[in-house]
């Protein structure tokens, strides 16, 4: 299992100090089949902990996710900022997982040398 994160994706965890390792453990629960919302054509929602707190309060992530191939988180917010996301962004983002979930080893290589993907690290520092 591969996980990748947008650009976007790798801004916004820079500035909530949230770990590699939290987001390897999203997907390992997603592994497990422990999904917080399956939102359609390869598209999930997980809930990933704020520092030092836990899932319930913390943010949600909406992944591109194909079991035992690949992740790329998209897009994330705080819980206490909004209470989810609208039908016309649902529909984008389906769009955007389908693409990321279809392309291949050649295509992912080329947009993290063009750095539009990051692979997630598996240092237990990666922050």
């Amino acid at each position: 299992m591969r996980i990748f994160k947008t650009k976007w994706l790798a801004r916004f965890v820079r500035r909530g100090q949230i770990s590699d390792h939290s987001l390897r453990e999203a997907i390992e629960r997603a592994e497990r089949g422990i999904i917080d919302a399956d939102l359609g054509d390869g598209l999930i929602k997980q809930r990933v902990a704020r520092t030092g707190q836990g899932r319930s309060g913390g943010y949600r992530m909406l992944v591109a996710y194909m079991a035992q191939d690949r992740a790329v988180f998209l897009y994330a917010f705080a819980k206490n900022e909004r209470d989810d996301i609208g039908q016309d962004e649902l529909l984008s983002l389906r769009e955007i997982a389908a693409r990321w979930l279809a392309i291949d080893l050649a295509q992912i290589t080329k947009a993290i040398e063009a750095d539009e993907l990051q692979e997630v690290s598996y240092d237990e520092d990666g922050i």
